[in-house]
């Protein structure tokens, strides 16, 4: 791990002069739902048992950066038998991502207020199953290519997470994020499954599912990027 590595600040929902109607929802209508930054670091090892309360073995998936929840609440409500957390910084997106899943009928999911470089300080070794990122910022312009959650760093954390036969999948629009990523994964232990530089002409584009960014994207003629790793049985 880099020792020379800094927490990110974020202002807490506490400390805001001016809350708002989604802030407010956070600790109010949704709270049993929805964690702000400090009730999202008191459950590491505990998410299975003491929020979602079922056992042990169950699957508890995450998606870092949820945006307005297309995917979570799709993913959410096709499996009901796995449990889902999102993380997401912004107020008004993690609201609507939480408000849509629950109107959809989706109780097996949660949402954090958190930033994704202190992932491990909300979840345990081996506590995660499956882990999606989907169009994170490329941090391209200022060129700042340490802030990319790809990052060896993030690799090690998302590795010692999840348990052994997970998955993590990638997405991004971002050419010169995505080869970064690339070579940060190659030297990873991580097992690529599947690699492509345009998701929507590979034979992976039938079980793709389009978020709101995505569709952007595809409108301005930009090819998606996608890779899907694995952590093979066995492995801690």
């Amino acid at each position: 791990m880099n020792d020379e590595f800094r927490r990110p600040r974020i202002v807490k929902t506490q400390d805001l002069r001016v809350p708002n109607a989604y802030t407010l929802a956070l600790d109010g209508e949704f709270r049993e739902f929805a964690f702000n930054e400090v009730r999202a670091e008191q459950h590491a090892g505990q998410w299975r048992q003491e929020i979602f309360k079922v056992q042990l073995e169950a699957p508890l998936d995450l998606e870092i950066g949820t945006g307005n929840g297309v995917h979570f609440q799709h993913y959410a409500l096709q499996n009901p038998e796995r449990n889902l957390v999102g993380i997401e910084l912004k107020f008004k997106p993690l609201i609507q991502t939480i408000r849509g899943a629950l109107r959809k009928g989706a109780r097996n999911v949660r949402i954090l207020r958190l930033h994704a470089f202190n992932l491990d300080l909300a979840f345990a070794q081996n506590e995660l199953n499956n882990i999606f990122i989907h169009f994170p910022d490329p941090w391209t312009t200022p060129r700042k290519p340490k802030n990319r959650v790809m990052n060896p760093r993030m690799l090690e954390i998302f590795w010692r997470l999840q348990k052994p036969g997970s998955k993590l999948e990638f997405k991004t629009d971002s050419r010169e994020m995505f080869v970064w990523s690339l070579e940060n994964i190659r030297q990873s232990p991580y097992v690529i499954e599947a690699e492509t530089f345009d998701l929507h002409q590979s034979v992976w584009q039938k079980e793709n599912v389009l978020t709101a960014f995505e569709k952007i994207f595809l409108r301005q003629n930009l090819p998606i990027h996608f890779v899907r790793l694995r952590k093979p049985i066995g492995e801690l």
